[in-house]
């Protein structure tokens, strides 16, 4: 069994005064990494001077430095293997017309195919868990996952994932949660400008190690998926740290 662990970055809205661009991320692990996972988390912990039952969470960590500190640690773990979407707003003008939770969910289907990509690769089932949203129901997780079934407009390998569907959870009891949260405010930084117009895209060059890599597939179809990547996006993301993530070592 393989566990992801997902979480999201950005807002879902699509009004022009939310986030240009919403992240969803997953960290994967075989179950026989879990006691490493919380290993590694037990690290991080100590590297930024929390207490040992801390609940990490990457806005509550404010310098640099502790923040990049942390993402060594994500990296250094070569038991993790990482996927992300990024979903560039303003390029998707069918974006516009979902709510909410359609923009969510939108956005968690490209991510299940990559899911379901790695665990058919590694012939193991992926269970995945999503970290809990406001307002978002796991009712509705199950509707859109048996709407998913159904349809054939996608390119998720069901056998490859648990036949039970998806569960939704709190970091504080899953603790796992609070590395995909890192992983996905860390990716969202790389693109995401701030009030000066500046990114920040070293810790994504950190993690790039970990981002999951297929044969015969690139980087931003598999461990960085954009979405969409038309030209207007092309000549939006230039993607200058590209030469680095795909010099890097594949994923354990």
């Amino acid at each position: 069994m393989l566990y992801a662990f997902i979480d999201e970055a950005g807002q879902r809205a699509t009004t022009k005064r939310s986030s240009a661009h919403f992240v969803m991320s997953a960290v994967i692990l075989h179950e026989s990494a879990l006691p490493r996972s919380a290993e590694l988390l037990s690290a991080m912990r100590r590297d930024l001077r929390r207490h040992p039952d801390h609940v990490l969470h990457w806005r509550n960590v404010k310098t640099h430095s502790d923040r990049l500190r942390a993402v060594q640690l994500i990296a250094a773990a070569d038991f993790l293997t990482l996927s992300s979407v990024i979903v560039g707003k303003r390029h998707f003008t069918e974006f516009d017309s979902l709510t909410d939770d359609e923009a969510y969910l939108a956005t968690l289907r490209l991510l299940l195919e990559r899911l379901s990509w790695i665990g058919k690769d590694r012939r193991e089932v992926v269970c995945y868990t999503l970290s809990a949203i406001v307002r978002f129901k796991l009712s509705t997780l199950r509707a859109y996952e048996a709407i998913l079934a159904q349809a054939r407009d996608h390119r998720i390998r069901w056998e490859a994932l648990d036949t039970t569907g998806g569960r939704i959870d709190q970091p504080p009891r899953v603790e796992q949660l609070q590395l995909a949260d890192f992983v996905a405010s860390a990716t969202f930084a790389a693109f995401e400008p701030d009030q000066w117009g500046n990114t920040e895209q070293r810790y994504l060059q950190v993690l790039s190690p970990r981002l999951y890599r297929r044969e015969r597939a690139g980087l931003t179809s598999c461990g960085l998926k954009m979405y969409p990547w038309n030209d207007a996006a092309k000549s939006t993301y230039p993607l200058d740290f590209a030469p680095r993530i795909k010099g890097a070592r594949r994923p354990a």
